[in-house]
């Protein structure tokens, strides 16, 4: 038996090794020059123009920037806050309305329809018009026994409302893709319905439907700055405020980055775990 402790590659092995080193460090190079004449190109094509003087002025104003940025930090946790609850009110609800649309017995038809209607409305109706309708019907109706509903709340709502749409059609897709098999095993184990669906189906399920999941909170990462319409003073609106006090709309630009660093490692994430599920799919494809 050969040691492998005590193994030389051949010399056209190394001579193989040597020229992908040299073709990657050529890659490489070549990556970097283009990526590098592209920005300046770029730069150059942009303050040229005749009036990038005045929108420099307006957007890219870096004393607005320094007096802005504390109080639109200050408004981002609000954000993400909200973005918290807004997640586990989603996955939660979301869950609920795929199982919901996954029963198959007759007495549960009404159920059925009202998880179909829900979602098909929802998914239809813009978030932003979520928003008014949540935010100032609910208080609307003056409901007794309750007072001033923080406007956060009635944010979060909302949100709850419309991605948990998104999510359930997310959930049922993973759902059904589990062969039936799988449950008719469980169940001829002994298992219910519910301890099949809970100990065999959804573990599955959710791996399956991760890399969109993932998506679907990067998405909501953004939406959650609408908010500001219902007067949260969240980064947007602590940017709005301090747009209409310096005469100037670089807060917004400030507002936006901020949010872009908050979505950068989620988008990161989600990409990894895309490209980790698309390597096991391809994996159990070859075996």
């Amino acid at each position: 038996m050969t040691d492998n402790a005590n193994f030389e590659p051949s010399a056209a092995e190394l001579e193989r090794r040597r020229i992908r080193a040299k073709a990657h460090r050529k890659s490489i190079l070549i990556s970097l020059a283009s990526t590098v004449l592209f920005a300046v190109v770029a730069w150059f094509g942009l303050t040229s123009t005749p009036g990038w003087s005045r929108v420099q002025a307006s957007f890219f104003d870096w004393n607005t920037a320094v007096t802005a940025w504390p109080l639109v930090l200050d408004g981002l946790w609000l954000n993400l806050r909200v973005l918290v609850f807004a997640v586990i009110g989603v996955l939660f609800f979301g869950l609920i309305l795929a199982l919901l649309r996954t029963l198959k017995n007759p007495v549960f038809f009404p159920l059925r329809i009202f998880a179909r209607a829900y979602v098909d409305f929802f998914r239809g109706l813009p978030l932003i018009i979520v928003l008014y309708l949540v935010g100032f019907g609910i208080p609307g109706l003056r409901l007794p026994g309750i007072g001033r509903i923080p406007t956060e709340l009635l944010g979060v709502v909302a949100l709850i409302l419309t991605y948990s749409a998104y999510v359930a059609e997310v959930f049922r897709a993973g759902i059904e893709s589990i062969h039936p098999s799988q449950r008719l095993a469980a169940r001829s184990l002994g298992l219910s319905y519910s301890q099949s669906m809970r100990l065999v189906v959804l573990p599955q399920a959710v791996r399956r439907v991760a890399p969109p999941l993932m998506n679907d909170f990067v998405s909501l990462q953004k939406d959650v700055g609408l908010i500001s319409i219902l007067g949260a003073v969240d980064a947007v609106r602590a940017a709005q405020i301090q747009v209409a006090m310096s005469a100037n709309f670089t807060p917004y630009v400030v507002a936006g980055l901020l949010f872009v660093v908050l979505a950068i490692p989620t988008i990161r994430f989600a990409d990894r775990i895309t490209e980790k599920f698309a390597k096991r799919e391809q994996a159990g494809n070859a075996l």
